[in-house]
């Protein structure tokens, strides 16, 4: 799997969600998710070897639909972030199960800051398994186009004869982990921007300060809601992430709690004002109730997300 272009996948059509919803076409977008979560469950645990080559931007929903996958390839023009938070959104398409199985509680750091990591970081961190240099990138894929086997073991080694080592520059966040983890280890949102506040006031890192400019300028509720999701994907399997990620996306379009994903995309992708107006606009007005929404079982009314789960078991 490649992207057609520049990109691999920036992620799903979000102007066109945009529009469906304002339009009250929400049975559409209902369709629109279904059909991605049904996809990304179909990759994660499909038998034969699946290689997604993750050549420029690979976001959102372009994260979903390889990351679960066999074997993830990034190179130097890799450029991976799961920015929702941002839109008003929260990392979906099963970015609550990958993300929580990252080291430490680097997983809760990228969700809710949507910071970018480059292909470098990814093979540190574990979220691609190989690396390579961009120019070697058709020598792979003529490779295993002529390859005629599903043994995993002959593309593996395939992928490591192009291999190269890379490692994350010295700013990366990666080479910051333990006051990473210290300061994401926390249970609420607030405790972390108290944490990240403390750090940054003792050291004057600026990472520290970026960081929480990032998490100021993120939807107050989208930050409880994102952060809540990959708490619980560390003890779920990827079918348990997608279905409950199906139920907060239907709770995130349907304005019954908040307007705040259609205004994060106006905000940042169709006016470009890059000047939302969060509701509730501070972290102190999202009331526990309003986190809870978004993880409640759907009406008697609406089906829950159905996966093939009795044809191909998750993995945990």
């Amino acid at each position: 799997m490649k992207g057609s272009g520049r990109a691999f996948c920036a992620g799903g059509d979000i102007v066109a969600l945009y529009h469906l919803i304002n339009e009250g076409k929400i049975e559409e977008c209902k369709d629109f998710f279904r059909t991605v979560y049904s996809f990304i469950y179909q990759v994660g645990t499909y038998l034969k070897p699946h290689v997604a080559i993750l050549n420029g931007i690979t976001m959102g929903g372009g994260a979903g639909v390889s990351i679960p996958g066999t074997f993830r390839l990034a190179s130097g023009r890799t450029v991976f972030a799961t920015p929702e938070t941002q839109i008003g959104f929260h990392p979906d398409a099963g970015a609550s199960f990958y993300l929580s199985h990252l080291p430490g509680h680097l997983g809760e750091y990228l969700g809710l800051t949507g910071e970018k990591l480059s292909g470098a970081e990814m093979i540190s961190c574990g979220l691609a398994t190989h690396y390579s240099h961009t120019e070697k990138l058709p020598l792979i894929e003529k490779e295993l186009g002529n390859l005629v086997t599903d043994d995993p073991s002959v593309i593996e080694s395939s992928l490591e004869k192009y291999s190269d080592v890379a490692y994350p520059e010295k700013i990366s966040a990666l080479h910051r982990i333990e006051v990473l983890d210290k300061c994401f280890g926390h249970d609420t949102v607030e405790e972390i921007i108290d944490s990240l506040e403390s750090e940054a006031s003792a050291t004057d890192d600026a990472w520290c300060n970026s960081t929480l400019k990032k998490l100021k300028e993120a939807s107050p509720l989208s930050l409880k809601v994102s952060l809540r999701s990959i708490q619980e994907g560390r003890f779920q399997t990827l079918d348990q992430c997608l279905v409950r990620e199906y139920r907060m996306s239907l709770q995130g379009i349907s304005k019954q709690i908040s307007s705040d994903f259609c205004e994060g995309v106006r905000a940042r992708v169709v006016d470009k004002d890059f000047a939302p107006k969060w509701e509730p606009p501070s972290l102190e007005k999202v009331s526990n109730d309003m986190v809870d929404q978004y993880f409640a079982p759907l009406s008697e009314s609406e089906s829950d997300l159905d996966l093939p789960t009795k044809q191909r078991e998750a993995f945990n």
